[in-house]
């Protein structure tokens, strides 16, 4: 019996790399600087001393080229062809394994290997001129035009390092202006620990890197200052909105992951969409938003983690379901949770103040995460239309036996039902999500129901003749026989009448609308509630003009319509008419 290794060789994965390894082509970018770094992160660990460290990208539009060069540990003539011939052979695994005992903090970024062979995505021909930092090494030069076959001859540099040399092919000579380099480097490079330079062939090299070597996550929490925080904040974001405020991670067991995460200032609900968390793997940008690591509901953060254990697969831009990440993300969300909770214990008054900003991604997440929900529920504040004060909900429902959380959700058109209200608190729950919230708060805690105020008008009325009498006239001069109609002496207010909307047929309503878009199908179950304390439904009981009757009993129906929602064109035009005929009435 015979054994073996399986020797992977370009002549069958070249193909493959070159077009479906990686999902954009400019990652080319990211993986050469990123090899870059690698090589003088492996100098620095060989305990060579050198503060001008850096990586030069220069941008040759007149010759065509891209060149990376570096003055980290270079390579001889047989460690190229080991490192660069044998795709996907590690070389930073067994470097670290060299110097290991050295260096108890390796940072090597990633594989030489598969990331090199991505410059062939936008390349005809690839060179490498390297001198290694060994005595006596000669320099040593490669080639290859992404075929099969290249050559390895002795090379030109002069001082120790590597220079990789891209052909930019005629497809792909946008990467040739420095704006798209500097803008790709930007996104993926602007926090790699080394110094980056920008350099135009044609003109003088930038005086200054454009990278920040030590991004705000590397520092300790406790010497970061607001000021730091915030300035960071826009220069990550270009959000010229300050953030309200923020969490900063910094994990050392039982996995390495630090970062900052930023509670944003909503425009507006919609704008919880908008969120952007930048995952990185040893300061190398990966992507944006990625959902195994970071949980949906917490999407509307902007921040960055940097977690260089996480297993990412060889493009580096996606993650591997495992264990690992799922750990990485519970820790994130007892992060976020923890901050809430401490805010609310020491700080109230600063939670109460973020409140309204936050509100909608904290209901969102007690509605996704079960986990979430348990760590947060007894902080979720609502708050009072009368006096802006902020309860929770063991505090709004003390001492109130029936359990009944009465709500506003529009406070400017339901003023006349919160008039109505005036002995009870009422919450105010603004937003489209709310909908889904109270239904999942009653859902969670059987013994509570949420109403809203035009929802739980009293209807005390008494089945006598006269009001039944009252309520054929009114319906009969509205012109609608299926009209719900009721009476009752309604305190604080002076409407004539008002509408009571069943609480489950207008959730059912805004469910419908949130989901398509539209109000759906299901019908409106309105009740219209005669104000017996009115002398205008008074007037109208006594009248026997029938003219009169319709006249008021329209007006009444359009001014109870008007305190609960706005009125079609049409019958605010008919509106309009009734009321300069009522008015010309009252000259005569």
């Amino acid at each position: 019996m015979a054994k073996g290794n399986i020797s992977v060789n370009t002549d069958n994965i070249l193909p493959v790399i070159k077009k479906w390894l990686y999902s954009d082509k400019d990652i080319f970018l990211r993986e050469l600087v990123s090899n870059a770094c690698d090589a003088i992160s492996k100098m620095k660990q060989t305990g060579a001393i050198n503060d001008e460290y850096s990586v030069r990208v220069t941008v040759d539009k007149k010759n065509k080229t891209l060149t990376f060069s570096d003055n980290g540990i270079g390579m001889t003539a047989d460690e190229i062809e080991k490192y660069i011939a044998q795709v996907a052979f590690s070389g930073a695994e067994e470097f670290l394994e060299k110097y290991a005992k050295e260096s108890e903090n390796n940072t090597i970024i990633g594989h030489f290997g598969l990331g090199f062979y991505s410059a062939f995505m936008v390349a005809d021909k690839v060179e490498i001129e390297s001198l290694s930092f060994l005595e006596n090494s000669a320099p040593a030069h490669w080639s290859c035009d992404g075929g099969i076959e290249y050559d390895i001859t002795d090379g030109t540099r002069t001082t120790r390092g590597t220079d990789v040399i891209l052909h930019i092919n005629e497809e792909n000579e946008e990467f040739l202006e420095i704006s798209k380099v500097t803008e790709i480097l930007n996104k993926y490079c602007y926090f790699l620990p080394v110094d980056i330079y920008i350099i135009d062939a044609e003109k003088d090299e930038k005086a200054k890197p454009f990278n920040d070597k030590t991004p705000l996550w590397l520092k300790n929490p406790n010497e970061c200052t607001d000021e730091e925080y915030i300035n960071f904040y826009h220069t990550v974001f270009h959000d010229f909105d300050a953030p309200l405020f923020w969490i900063h991670l910094n994990v050392d067991y039982p996995f390495n992951m630090k970062g900052i995460l930023y509670f944003p200032k909503l425009r507006h609900e919609a704008s919880g969409l908008e969120g952007q968390i930048k995952l990185y793997n040893n300061q190398v940008f990966v992507a944006d938003n990625i959902k195994e690591v970071i949980p949906e509901y917490l999407m509307l953060l902007k921040g960055c983690i940097d977690c260089p254990d996480l297993p990412l697969n060889v493009s580096r831009s996606f993650l591997q379901n495992d264990g690992y990440v799922k750990k990485v993300s519970a820790h994130i969300t007892k992060k976020v949770s923890d901050k809430l909770t401490g805010m609310f214990n020491t700080k109230r008054e600063d939670l109460e103040k973020y409140w309204d900003d936050i509100s909608p991604f904290v209901k969102y997440g007690c509605m996704r995460d079960d986990s979430f929900y348990d760590k947060i529920k007894d902080i979720v504040l609502y708050k009072s239309t009368e006096d802006n004060k902020y309860y929770t909900l063991s505090e709004y429902l003390d001492g109130n036996d029936e359990k009944v959380v009465f709500y506003a959700s529009n406070p400017e058109i339901q003023a006349q039902y919160i008039a109505m209200f005036k002995d009870k608190k009422i919450v105010l729950l603004p937003y489209a999500i709310d909908t889904h919230f109270i239904s999942f708060m009653e859902f969670k805690n059987h013994e509570i129901k949420f109403k809203r105020i035009d929802s739980a008008v009293a209807s005390d009325a008494e089945k006598s003749t006269e009001n039944n009498a009252l309520i054929s006239k009114f319906k009969s001069a509205v012109g609608d026989e299926n009209l719900k109609v009721e009476c009752a002496a309604l305190e604080n207010t002076k409407l004539p009448a008002v509408i009571n909307l069943s609480e489950q047929s207008r959730r059912m309503q805004e469910m419908s609308a949130l989901i398509m878009g539209k109000i759906g199908d299901i019908p409106e179950d309105i009740t219209v509630v005669l104000n017996l304390a009115s002398p205008i439904v008074s007037k109208l009981s006594k009248s026997t003009d029938e003219d009169v009757n319709k006249l008021i009993s329209n007006y009444i129906y359009d001014i109870a319509t008007l305190a609960h929602r706005p009125l079609s064109s049409e019958r605010m035009s008919a509106f309009i008419d009734r009321s300069n005929e009522i008015l010309s009435k009252i000259g005569e």
